[in-house]
């Protein structure tokens, strides 16, 4: 039913896209970047986190006299960003195709008021500098958090598992048992740790808790002591302390300073050899190079996730080659119900924004000239 209903609403959204629309003194011209669907873009009606769905907004846009540029042109000086970005009002960007929102831009976009994230992270924007311009800065919180959890928990399945190989024996029109066996471990009784444990990670291990893992979590704040209990949990304050005590590591903190290049060959190396990695955060929390050579040197038994940087992932990135790896393009958080979860945000924001009303206050990373906790 829900399928049919967000069928039928982006038919309205077409058809009232096709009106010529009165442009009002109070019309805005915003920007979405997002990644092209091509031949998929019809494949499915709620498909709508493309540039084709364009989120399924345009109409409505339209019809009250907004001006709405959709592209996934975003890289180099002569993109078709490039082209909006000094009369833009408001940009709508995506982590799964991030536009990168720099400082000159920043500075370059002379009209720009509000910068959106169709999803949640919005590391690829510099906040400092959108903080010192007076930019808002906010993205739909919780929107693709149970998508994400439930894609660590698949990852960390088909590695423990030694599931790739298998398939690539049956595609290959190969059968050898042994080739997968040797290496292939059940998920019971491991210790598994989440690095941060916000809204994906505290999931995570409300998921994990039935395969009788041992549940091990570091962050920066501690979880309600009652959720602790429940989920069976233990916090680990030190971080360093933690790593060797896991079979199983899952990376879920926001990228900051602070974190960019946190799991670097020193830290990688106090890790247990043959551990499991799963990144599912923001890929330059890693250093590429040291994880591509750990997973070499079988230190990491095998490394799993979908965030790179930069994104697209050039093809020449290491992790593409590295053996062991479960690695995908940046495609977690987008499912097709995490879209409508995060166009429905995106069009609720953006419908206060005309109205001059505030958002959601857990939506917001920056405002009023002040970074979300989580970024500072």
């Amino acid at each position: 039913m829900a399928m049919w209903r967000a069928a039928a609403r982006q038919l309205v959204d077409r058809a009232l896209g096709s009106r010529a629309a009165h442009t009002s003194t109070g019309s805005k011209k915003i920007v979405g970047v997002f990644y092209k669907a091509g031949e998929y873009a019809d494949k499915n009606p709620n498909f709508v986190g493309c540039v084709e769905g364009a989120l399924g907004i345009r109409g409505w846009l339209e019809s009250q006299g907004h001006q709405y540029i959709v592209t996934d042109d975003k890289e180099g000086p002569n993109c078709e960003l490039e082209k909006h970005i000094e009369d833009m009002h408001v940009l709508i960007t995506t982590p799964f195709h991030p536009a990168y929102v720099t400082a000159e831009r920043i500075k370059n976009a002379k009209n720009l008021e509000l910068l959106l994230t169709a999803g949640i992270g919005s590391d690829h924007i510099d906040l400092p500098a959108a903080a010192a311009a007076g930019l808002t800065v906010a993205e739909v919180t919780g929107s693709n958090t149970v998508s994400v959890a439930e894609d660590e928990l698949l990852r960390i399945l088909i590695l423990l598992r030694n599931f790739l190989p298998g398939y690539q024996q049956v595609v290959q029109g190969e059968w050898n048992v042994a080739g997968i066996a040797h290496r292939a471990y059940d998920l019971e009784g491991k210790t598994v740790g989440t690095v941060g444990a916000g809204r994906i990670g505290r999931l995570l291990l409300q998921r994990l808790k039935p395969f009788n893992c041992n549940l091990l979590y570091h962050d920066r704040l501690q979880i309600d002591p009652e959720l602790e209990k429940e989920i069976g949990a233990k916090f680990e304050e030190d971080l360093d302390a933690m790593l060797p005590k896991c079979d199983v590591i899952v990376i879920n903190t926001p990228l900051t300073e602070k974190t960019r290049g946190m799991f670097n060959k020193e830290r990688i190396a106090k890790m247990k050899k043959g551990v499991i990695v799963v990144n599912n955060a923001r890929g330059a929390i890693m250093d590429a190079q040291a994880v591509a050579d750990a997973c070499s040197s079988g230190h990491i038994a095998g490394y799993g996730g979908d965030v790179w940087f930069p994104q697209p992932a050039p093809k020449d990135h290491p992790w593409r080659y590295m053996p062991n790896h479960a690695m995908t393009p940046h495609i977690s958080g987008t499912t097709i119900d995490a879209q409508l979860r995060y166009a429905d945000g995106v069009r609720d924001m953006l419908n206060r924004y005309f109205k001059g009303e505030d958002f959601p206050v857990q939506n917001y990373i920056v405002k009023e000239g002040q970074l979300a906790s989580q970024y500072q």
